[in-house]
């Protein structure tokens, strides 16, 4: 099929609501964007005491998105993006292994794989739609909207997109993990004036101008990737907008 063509059918995706949560409020300072410490009230206190920062952190973005998009969770397919998700489970788990006396823990193990947020979610809110977990080192961001964009072309009308990463040992890859973020966009086919359009993401030969407070808190909160278009949509400003820091920039458009 003809590129020209293709691109005539795609369908063109919106996003209907967004929220961010960290622990750190002053960390979004800089961006002049609002945001919501963890609200521990939204998981049950026997499932909390299993949960990491990260989980709270992520079902706390996606709940208020979902509230702002009055959204039901429970209908909504979801991708979830992490680079380390559960990173401090898995690091003890790591430290023990060379103990051979040691008993692992079936709670940790089963905190350690990349999809335990995204389980939790579904758990919490009775959501049997399909799940996505991905991990794609800096492109992260760029790589679960492209997801959630394809698969929007596919499975209309709305989907859940969270981006997450909590703190880690800094051992481990320093900078990396020096501070707590997650963000959850509400994304939707349905075209309403209120809501700004997305275009599908890609490399782009544009030169872009990247702010330098931006990158270097995007090295050290991977999450972070999100600032560009979360301002974007809270100043209305139609725009192409970056969603990495690496030499090949993926972008998408955005159009009030």
């Amino acid at each position: 099929m003809p590129v020209l063509l293709w691109q005539k059918i795609m369908t063109d995706i919106y996003i209907k609501a967004s929220a961010i949560c960290t622990p750190n409020l002053e960390l979004l300072s800089p961006f002049e964007l609002e945001g919501y410490i963890i609200d521990k009230s939204l998981i049950p206190a026997i499932m909390r005491r299993r949960t990491a920062l990260s989980t709270r952190m992520a079902i706390t973005a996606a709940t208020k998105a979902c509230q702002q998009a009055q959204t039901d969770p429970s209908e909504l397919a979801s991708v979830f993006v992490s680079l380390g998700g559960e990173i401090q489970v898995t690091d003890a788990l790591c430290r023990l292994l060379p103990d051979k006396t040691a008993l692992l823990s079936p709670t940790q193990f089963h905190n350690s794989v990349h999809n335990t947020t995204a389980g939790y979610w579904g758990i919490l809110n009775h959501c049997q739609q399909p799940s996505t977990a991905i991990a794609a080192n800096d492109d992260g961001f760029a790589m679960g909207l492209l997801e959630a964009w394809s698969q929007l072309q596919q499975s209309p009308p709305e989907l859940l997109l969270v981006c997450y990463d909590e703190l880690w040992p800094q051992y481990l890859a320093a900078p990396i993990g020096d501070h707590a973020f997650a963000c959850a966009f509400v994304l939707t086919t349905i075209n309403d004036a209120a809501y700004p359009a997305i275009s599908v993401p890609k490399i782009t030969n544009l030169n872009l101008t990247l702010n330098l407070a931006w990158s270097e808190l995007v090295k050290q909160a991977p999450a972070t990737a999100t600032i560009p278009l979360l301002q974007a949509i809270k100043q209305q400003q139609s725009g192409y907008i970056p969603l990495n820091i690496n030499s090949s920039i993926w972008q998408t458009h955005l159009t009030f």
